[in-house]
């Protein structure tokens, strides 16, 4: 086989200056205000009374044929991205809920105000029924935009010894804001 040049992709085109984003789904979610909002899908520290929500994520059947999700029900966990749409304006500093009050890096933290309001959920998968994949343990308002959704995969996706800066100092004080535990299930 004959050996080709080798091609320099990235100068075949130009860096976009803007990227257009679509939704693909929307949740269902009984959270329907930011307050009383898990702040994580998952924390290391919970009350033993915790009831993690049940929630729905609808998918767009002009967009997503039913096929796409083909296999993903053998999965326990999803990624699912997510357009933190309320979310208009972002500050470079921000104080966290819990933990000390001082300014902490919004690229450093987890808050919802940033320059592209992309949130990143890890919900457990607890069944798909068509185009709808009921999920345990959102902390996604209701009509949150989703952007995509992919499995999870702990080989690649949990470095469980990793270091995690002040929040590893946070989770073994056991600090948390006192609402960020929230409580109830969808209703169907």
């Amino acid at each position: 086989m004959p050996k080709f040049p080798p091609k320099n992709y990235i100068e075949a085109v130009n860096f976009p200056q803007e990227i257009t984003l679509n939704p693909i789904g929307v949740v269902h979610s009984p959270y329907k205000e930011r307050h009383g909002t898990p702040r994580q899908s998952q924390l290391q520290s919970i009350p033993k009374d915790y009831q993690p929500v049940l929630a729905q994520i609808e998918l767009f059947p002009h967009i997503i044929p039913a096929i796409a999700l083909k296999d993903m029900e053998s999965f326990e966990r999803i990624w699912i991205i997510s357009w933190l749409h309320l979310n208009k304006h972002w500050n470079p500093t921000v104080i966290l809920p819990r933990g000390p009050r001082v300014r902490r890096g919004t690229l450093a933290t987890r808050a919802p105000h940033r320059p592209n309001p992309i949130g990143l959920s890890a919900p457990k998968l607890i069944k798909v029924e068509g185009l709808v994949l009921h999920v345990e343990g959102i902390d996604l308002l209701d009509q949150t935009p989703i952007l995509d959704i992919k499995p999870y995969v702990s080989y690649c996706d949990a470095f469980p010894d990793a270091r995690c800066g002040y929040v590893s100092e946070m989770e073994k004080a056991r600090e948390h804001e006192v609402d960020v535990f929230g409580k109830g299930t969808l209703r169907e």
